[in-house]
């Protein structure tokens, strides 16, 4: 048991008397302390200390050497343990270092559990342009391009009435509105069109909604609009309006509970509204409202307005990069506004603002989210990287001081503003939409919920109940892999944070914060001796560490720019990089000398019309890649040429102009176990996964698509995915949690001239997250094949493949994984996962019987899946099968039972059998060659069994003793033909040839004279032990001496053969020859006369034979 623990649990066990022992094998003299060898400190630990394994010592050497020693890269696999020595110094430095990673617990934070999304279709084309929460009657309000207003009930968002916003200004073909805005003191809302008016309705009738107040001859369209009532004093309130011509005017209402505007004069439309003249309003002639303006965006538009009540300021901003951000007030007995512009790089999309932190954030077109502080703008507080694309919108969750931002490639991400770091990241779920698709977010965080707009579609995001779950991590976590040389679990997160794990148990063994700084690691490699770990982060940096936590190289792979890194691959001689452009980034092995490693060129150039997000290798040249607009493309590696792309079937009807034809291709795989022969005549060898659940096989040699599959539902969006080390089993992940196993051993294994639609065959499903999986990945541990599973809910399951969990790294309860010292070659763990749920089911057969129920018949063309599809002809069928088992389990017992009795009475003196090619006697051979065949017409499909028909076993007369040996001479003529006979045509000659002698002297032999040669002819034959292999070789040599010499003198007299039986299948009958000695000799004289220019290389072969 002590062998099977891991080094950190040894450590726990030992004492500090056995820290002593430790110390005296580095002591030498006083202040002399020497180092030890790994096989001199394993030897001399295991004896002083007097408990611990070997494997326990031999462990403990080889993390103290990794910790102190640099070995390059690309090392020998048997470096870490030829090289280094080991002291006292770096033996406590390494136990202080661990002991200083245990103590430092994970805390645990909350971060929501979003729910699946749902989709809300409107009843309307035409885009959404805004989304209101009526908190007064409990329902959301939805607002059109063409003015159609919606009313969805709050507690399950349904449709309950819709209805038009009356305008009589323009026809309603030309109506657009821009904005729409809440004044809920007032119960009215402010709508903004392009018509250059602001009118406002009142909304306390629901079935029509009545314009009251109507501004007019606005200088530029206005096109965002926000509004601020004061608490204190109702009849306060601040209505401001950012325009097209870059001018932010701000409207001071003093009376709002009686009117917004005065009635000057009876001046009305059709809609019966009071027009309001705008520069009536600048002028001052409606004392209720006056107006201050300024235009430090001109000639930008202005993007979005706020009124910030603390600071009594207002913030606006725009796409110029000289005014991305204003700050505006209004100074002391002054009617004007002083301005503060802020600059970013290029330009601001969204703002939105913190009252307690007195934060502002804003949404960038360079990728950025940037923090400002309202009192110091000279220049941002924080910088969030993290997006690849323009960020179009920023939201605060006020009371858990956390920032929620949108990018134009569809990511959702959560970020910690006390900690800087982004803890959720949400992608792959949203609806396809054009690149220039605004989109909204309305946030209650009262009721934890998200709607976000997509032209006419709305999706809603609702989260969980918020439960304190202990997670593995911190933060949402982003991958994981295992290390076999440690045997150690590695995972990371969107907090820059590394963890170590102990796979037998689940305890964790060292932590590295901060990889990045403030960036999230996206993926990790190990490179091929698994000491070195590469880890990739949003800042476009890729890191090399060793597991003492130090950092050995650093490279700048996006060139100082903020990178969406999705894959690094590492090959034998290189390092390939990708995930945020068209093309790879490579990285040589020469360039690892030093600690700042720039990339190399990457001769294949550019092929993809798309970011390159995937990539896989197959010895030993075979590289694909994949691309997120659905393009995948085979390269030989070793000239970095690209030679193929795999394209989808046009002719098919469902690949034409299908959500599916373009899709993001985020997982390619190849299937290790599947021969070259088998992938030379068609068979699938790639695996790809994309955004939209669908899981395809290609063969990359033909480049043709042979299978395909919905592995979940498609409005989950992407999954993730990984193939067994055996290549028979394909897990994946969906985004609420769900982990599928599926059976693809023989899937896709032949060419055919469709493509495969069906499902291969689901051994399990079932959910150990609450949120969705973000990695996978299998590994054997021992001869168990585990799987290890990534999750936004920050933790990492451990399961037995095909689905059962073990537990969750970081959990206070400890596991225990029995593992094997080793694996027998001939073993094959995917074969025992895949046969698991059918062999549990069955009894036991007894020991030393066959139960043909143990195997399972597949067919090439239908595979048996255990569905309930069709539950009558799964039932029949299983009928069917349990029938023609039964009879041949029948077959094969009396088989069985005809052999034990045959053989029983071959052992009896006296007892003689003559098998002819008809009887039914099984060698050796026979059995082999049966196994072989049975074998490979299996591996095609099919299983076909051989039935031996029940035919009586009759032992043959026995034969007479006869002192002298006459043979017919037509007999003798009939053995001996011209022509090369083959070793069955002289047996069959011989066995008439003893048959006919045998009826003709039956009755010339007494059975006292029987008895005795019997017994002397089994001691002197081959089964009772005797057999001169010189001897007979002497005698074959002189006989063949004699007629190579009568050959000579021209005579053509027959040779004579002794002959005895010696076959332990009995294929040749035993019999005496007639006249033969007394002295009871058995040997038979068999006369064989050869003809000119017939003798032959097979001749003196068959000669050899029956002479023994």
């Amino acid at each position: 048991m002590a062998a099977r623990m891991e080094v950190t649990l040894h450590e726990s066990r030992m004492s500090m008397e056995d820290y002593k022992k430790l110390q005296t094998l580095f002591f030498v003299s006083p202040g002399v302390f020497r180092s030890l060898s790994r096989s001199e400190f394993i030897r001399l630990a295991c004896s002083t200390v007097g408990h611990g394994s070997k494997e326990e010592y031999g462990l403990l050497f080889d993390r103290v050497a990794v910790s102190q020693g640099h070995h390059g890269l690309f090392p020998d696999s048997d470096s870490v343990k030829e090289e280094g020595r080991m002291n006292w110094d770096g033996l406590c430095s390494f136990l202080q270092q661990d002991l200083f990673e245990k103590l430092n617990h994970s805390r645990v934070k909350r971060v929501p559990y979003w729910k699946p999304p749902r989709t809300l279709t409107c009843p309307h084309r035409d885009p959404v342009q805004k989304v209101l929460y009526l908190p007064s009657w409990g329902q959301y309000m939805t607002v059109s391009k063409r003015g159609s207003v919606g009313l969805r009930d709050r507690r399950d968002m349904s449709l309950l009435s819709t209805q038009r916003l009356p305008n009589c200004t323009v026809r309603p073909k030309d109506l657009w509105v821009t904005d729409v805005v809440l004044l809920q003191n007032v119960h009215k809302i402010a709508v903004s069109f392009t018509s250059k008016e602001v009118c406002f309705y009142d909304i306390l009738s629901k079935e029509n909604f009545s314009c009251q107040y109507k501004i007019q001859g606005l200088r530029f369209t206005p096109w965002c609009l926000d509004y601020w009532s004061n608490a204190a004093k109702p009849d306060q309130a601040i209505l401001t309006i950012g325009d097209i011509g870059g001018q932010v005017s701000v409207l001071h209402f003093t009376s709002v509970q009686m009117y917004l505007f005065e009635r000057r004069s009876l001046w009305t439309d059709s809609d019966s509204a009071v027009i309001v003249q705008w520069d009536d309003v600048l002028k001052g002639k409606h004392h209720c409202c006056h107006i201050v303006q300024h235009q430090a965006h001109k000639p930008a538009w202005v993007r979005k307005v706020l009124y910030l009540d603390s600071l009594e300021a207002f913030v606006s901003c725009s796409t110029e990069p000289q005014s991305s951000i204003v700050i505006g007030w209004k100074a002391k007995d002054s009617m004007r506004l002083q301005v503060t512009s802020l600059f970013t790089k290029r330009g601001v999309w969204d703002i939105d603002y913190h009252h307690e932190l007195k934060m502002i954030a804003t949404a960038g077109l360079d990728h950025q989210v940037l923090l400002w502080n309202s009192h110091v703008t000279a220049k941002p507080v924080y910088i969030l990287n993290g997006h690849v694309a323009p960020v179009t919108a920023v939201c605060f969750l006020q009371k858990k001081k956390q920032l929620l931002s949108y990018s134009r490639d569809k990511v959702l991400c959560l970020w910690d503003v006390s900690s800087q770091l982004c803890i959720h990241r949400l992608d792959g779920v949203f609806p396809a939409t054009q690149d220039d698709t605004r989109t909204l977010l309305l946030l209650i965080e009262e009721r934890q919920l998200l709607l976000l707009t997509f032209n006419s579609v709305l999706v809603l995001l609702e989260s969980t109940k918020e439960e304190m779950r202990l997670g593995s991590h911190e933060h949402p976590v982003t991958c994981v892999l295992y290390n076999s040389l440690f045997r150690h679990v590695i995972s990371s997160d969107t907090g820059s944070s590394v963890i170590c794990w102990l796979a037998d148990t689940g305890q964790k063994v060292k932590q590295i914060h901060r990889c990045h700084g403030n960036a999230d690691i996206s993926t990790m490699a190990l490179d091929g001796t698994q000491t070195r770990l590469f880890t990739a982060g949003s800042d476009g940096e890729v890191k090399v560490w060793d597991f003492n936590g130090h950092c050995l190289h650093r490279m700048n792979v996006a060139l100082g720019k903020a990178a969406a890194i999705s894959q690094m691959l590492l090959l034998r001689t290189s390092l390939l990089v990708m995930g945020w452009e068209r093309m790879l980034t490579v990285f040589r092995r020469h360039s690892f000398s030093k600690f700042h490693v720039d990339p190399s060129e990457w001769k294949g150039g550019v092929h993809h019309r798309a970011e390159v997000l995937c990539a896989a290798f197959q010895p030993p040249q075979t590289l694909v890649t994949g691309s997120r607009d659905g393009e995948i493309i085979v390269w030989n590696n070793n000239t970095e040429k690209a030679l193929r792309k795999l394209q989808l079937p046009a002719k098919h009807e469902e690949f034409k102009q299908t959500k599916h034809s373009l899709d993001t291709i985020s997982t390619l795989a190849f299937l290790q176990g599947r021969t070259s022969a088998q992938i030379a005549k068609g068979g699938a060898d790639l695996v790809s996964c994309g955004s939209s659940s669908l899981v395809r096989l290609w063969n990359t040699v033909h480049g043709r698509l042979l299978g395909h599959f919905m592995a979940h539902e498609a409005q989950l969006g992407s999954v993730a995915m990984n193939v067994s080390p055996c290549g028979k089993l394909l897990v994946t992940a969906d985004r609420v949690g769900t982990i599928k196993t599926w059976n693809i051993e023989y899937y896709c294994l032949e060419s055919n001239e469709e493509v495969v639609s069906e499902p291969p065959q689901l051994l399990r499903s079932f959910r150990p997250h609450h949120d969705g999986v973000t990695h996978l990945h299998t590994s054997f541990h021992g001869n168990h094949l585990l799987l290890l599973s990534a999750s936004s809910d920050r933790r990492v399951a451990l399961s037995y493949l095909p689905g059962d969990i073990i537990g969750f790294f970081g959990q206070e309860e400890q596991w225990s994984i029995m593992r094997s010292a080793c694996v027998h070659p001939e073993q094959d763990p995917c074969n025992d996962v895949i046969n698991h749920l059918v062999k549990r089911r069955r009894p036991p057969s007894p020991r030393g019987e066959m139960n043909l129920k143990d195997f399972a018949v597949l067919s090439k063309t239908k595979s048996l899946q255990f569905s309930a599809r069709n539950p009558q002809g799964l039932e029949l069928e299983t009928v069917t099968l349990a029938q023609q088992s039964n009879e041949l389990e029948e077959k094969l017992q009396k088989l069985k039972e005809s052999m034990r009795r045959e053989k029983c009475e071959r052992g009896q003196p006296g007892t003689f059998y003559r098998k002819s090619e008809q009887s039914a006697s099984i060698s050796s051979s026979a059995l082999t060659q049966g196994a072989k065949k049975n074998q490979k017409q299996s591996s095609a499909g099919k299983l076909k069994i051989r039935v031996l028909k029940d035919e009586p076993v009759t032992a043959p007369p026995h034969l007479p003793l006869c002192d002298t040996c006459c043979c017919p001479p037509t007999t003798r003529q009939s053995t001996t033909t011209g022509s090369v006979c083959g070793p069955r045509d002289v047996r069959s000659h011989q066995q008439r040839f003893i048959g006919n002698y045998g009826e003709k002297t039956r009755a010339e032999i007494t059975k006292k004279e029987h008895y005795k040669v019997i017994k002397k002819d089994f001691a002197n034959s081959l089964l009772g032990g005797e057999f001169d292999e010189e001897e007979s070789a002497r005698s074959f040599q002189e006989a063949l001496n004699d007629w190579r010499n009568r050959r000579c003198d021209g005579a053509a007299e027959p040779v004579t053969i002794w002959t005895q039986t010696v076959s332990g299948t009995a294929t040749q009958a035993d019999f005496p020859p007639e006249g033969g000695h007394k002295g009871g000799n058995s040997n038979i004289a068999v006369e064989v006369a050869f003809p000119e220019s017939s003798r032959t290389y097979l001749d003196r072969l068959l000669l050899m034979k029956y002479r023994r």
